[in-house]
């Protein structure tokens, strides 16, 4: 099958982007190469293509009321322009995705306006998802295929992206969105992103958003690819659906309790499940790694305690920021304690590695 290939493909194609098959896209993995890209983000502004995302759009009476059945997390505290991450949930508190639910308003006839991003992996699994689980008159539009959405990020992207609009952004909080305008045309700006620094998704027309691109890359934003938003995102501790997050891993388990809201959240799928973790404790956490010497961890690889196999790598790299290796890893809750010494099986041989605090790396406050 021939993968799909996003508004921005022709661009980076220019820029003699090095693409890879991800989820059914032709996407760019990486430019200049992931350690400069990654610096980049880290210390001025880099730009991702993720067009490959899933968007749905939902209007009706009641949306927010209706996903709240699907998601642990209280969304009667979403205002206007406020965003919501939280996680959808199978009957077992299995993470079918992680999403952002975006409230975009009620019209003055009930309808309320709800903006919802998804992983390109799960596009279809959680459309057919929520579909199934929301009532017929709902108004659901899939406009995966039809937008480009850009990532602006570092500590010079808000600045970058002011000089082309004239919304002010410092108005806009963290998980903060509105509807404006970029470069003129109709943009969907929202103060996100998956790489721990500061920073915009901008959504847009293809035309609109192949422009938003050539200007930023013109004023000096570096692209980057796949490869720097993996080893970005695992700094910060950020969770990748399909490897640190599954449809048999609970956000308790994958320490996600944050956006657990069992005081407020109601009724939704997988609750009685998280009741009971809530009560009894989880068998399992998700921790930070370091190595101790310059191995790297891999996905999949074996956590080992007393010559025994007692969990599993999910994700691991050489962190370009702080320069020794980091993973993410299941490990049985008594050994989850920061400090915890344990192994990783390396090719056969167990290397030395500590539990650490999560996230491994945090911006500096501006």
């Amino acid at each position: 099958m021939t993968s799909l290939r996003t508004p921005l493909y022709d661009l980076s194609a220019d820029l003699k982007a090095r693409f890879t098959e991800f989820a059914g896209w032709e996407m760019p993995v990486q430019y200049s190469g992931i350690k400069q890209e990654h610096q980049a983000v880290r210390t001025a502004a880099g730009m991702f293509d993720i067009s490959h995302m899933g968007k749905f759009f939902l209007r009706g009476s009641g949306v927010l009321a209706a996903l709240q059945t699907l998601v642990p997390s209280d969304l009667s505290r979403l205002t206007l322009g406020e965003a919501q991450y939280t996680v959808l949930l199978n009957p077992q508190a299995g993470i079918i995705d992680d999403l952002i639910i975006y409230y975009q308003g009620t019209e003055t006839d009930g309808t309320e306006r709800v903006a919802v991003i998804v992983n390109a992996a799960t596009t279809d699994k959680d459309k057919t998802w929520m579909t199934e689980h929301l009532p017929s008159d709902i108004a659901f539009e899939d406009v995966s295929r039809d937008r480009a959405l850009i990532a602006v990020q570092g500590p010079e992207a808000v600045t970058q992206l002011q000089r082309l609009t004239t919304e002010d952004l410092d108005k806009v909080g963290r998980f903060g969105h509105l509807e404006g305008t970029v470069l003129g045309q109709p943009a969907f700006l929202a103060r996100t992103g998956y790489t721990g620094e500061d920073g915009f998704e901008i959504m847009m027309s293809p035309d609109g958003g192949q422009a938003l691109w050539q200007t930023l890359l013109e004023n000096g934003v570096t692209p980057c690819g796949l490869g720097a938003r993996d080893t970005l995102r695992l700094e910060a501790a950020m969770a990748l659906y399909g490897q640190d997050i599954t449809d048999d891993t609970t956000p308790l388990e994958a320490g996600l309790k944050w956006l657990v809201h069992l005081d407020g959240a109601g009724k939704f799928i997988g609750r009685s499940v998280l009741e009971q973790q809530s009560a009894d404790g989880v068998p399992r956490r998700l921790v930070g790694l370091q190595m101790a010497g310059r191995n790297i961890a891999r996905h999949d690889y074996p956590v080992i305690h007393e010559e025994k196999t007692v969990g599993t790598v999910t994700s691991g790299t050489l962190s370009p920021s702080l320069g020794y290796p980091i993973a993410l890893a299941y490990v049985p809750a008594n050994l989850a304690k920061v400090g915890q010494s344990i192994g990783v099986e390396i090719r056969g041989k167990t290397h030395p590695a500590q539990v650490v605090k999560k996230p491994f790396y945090k911006r500096k406050a501006s």
